[in-house]
């Protein structure tokens, strides 16, 4: 992963204390990486990065996940592990002025995304249509919303369902609003990710809106990973924890996006 922002470390020779610390801060706020983005991000070999992992995992500091690492946050029950939650919150405050009554809703997953679940009020009468496991275990604690899991096989890196059923459903549908939580997101490069079945689905949760709204800690902005998901400009909002006139945002506001 090539990571723009300048308040990341550049590649130095750290010690294994040193490397498990930048590891587990980088898993937060990125929810998943492939252990060549941290490769890239630190220069060590791939098999010294898998014994940090194996670790850091054993410590209950992340979840091993086939061919990288993920947040124990993002895995049911680690809740109180969220990686910048009041952040987090701000940004769900900020989403719900986007839902309406009746609204169809397309929705992913990600801790970003459970702390906008929470928030939506009780009362709200609308369609959530999603491909995370999680993401439909959190929305059944509202009442009056219609859940809709699109069924198939789960990735083990994103936990979203990524088999043909899920591009068959969605090739079928158009919902009012997707929202969308995201690994990296970059002005030029837009919004990218490092596992391909994960990539497919999101594009076709995008084609499958009329509008879409990304959020997103700053932190991830800036970043690059491996494959693009989309360009910035096909996408509607952008939601950060940041005022809408930050200075960090203005390269953002010139694509023309909607900053919440």
């Amino acid at each position: 992963m090539a990571n723009n922002n300048p308040n990341t470390p550049a590649p130095v020779a750290l010690q294994k204390k040193e490397r498990k610390k930048l590891i587990i801060k980088q898993v937060n706020i990125h929810t998943r990486l492939m252990f060549t983005d941290l490769v890239k991000l630190i220069d060590v070999s791939e098999d010294t990065i898998r014994r940090d992992v194996n670790e850091l995992a054993e410590e209950g500091q992340v979840i091993r996940i086939k061919g990288g690492v993920m947040s124990a946050a993002y895995h049911i029950g680690h809740e109180s592990q969220t990686y910048s939650q009041q952040k987090k919150e701000i940004i769900a405050d900020k989403t719900l002025q986007l839902l309406k009554e009746d609204m169809i809703v397309l929705i992913g997953g990600g801790t970003t995304i459970r702390e906008f679940i929470k928030k939506i009020p009780p009362g709200l009468r609308a369609t959530f249509i999603t491909v995370n496991v999680l993401t439909a275990v959190e929305l059944l604690d509202k009442p009056m919303i219609k859940t809709i899991m699109i069924g198939g096989q789960i990735s083990t890196y994103s936990q979203m369902t990524v088999s043909g059923e899920v591009f068959q459903y969605l090739s079928n549908i158009k919902a009012d609003l997707c929202v969308l939580g995201i690994n990296a997101i970059d002005t030029n490069s837009g919004l990218t990710d490092s596992d391909w079945e994960t990539i497919q689905v999101k594009k076709a949760m995008i084609n499958a809106a009329d509008k879409v709204a990304v959020l997103t800690i700053s932190e991830k902005m800036n970043s690059v990973m491996q494959m693009k998901i989309a360009d910035v400009n096909e996408i509607d909002y952008l939601i950060t924890e940041l005022p809408p006139d930050s200075n960090e945002l203005q390269a953002y506001k010139a694509k023309n996006l909607t900053l919440l």
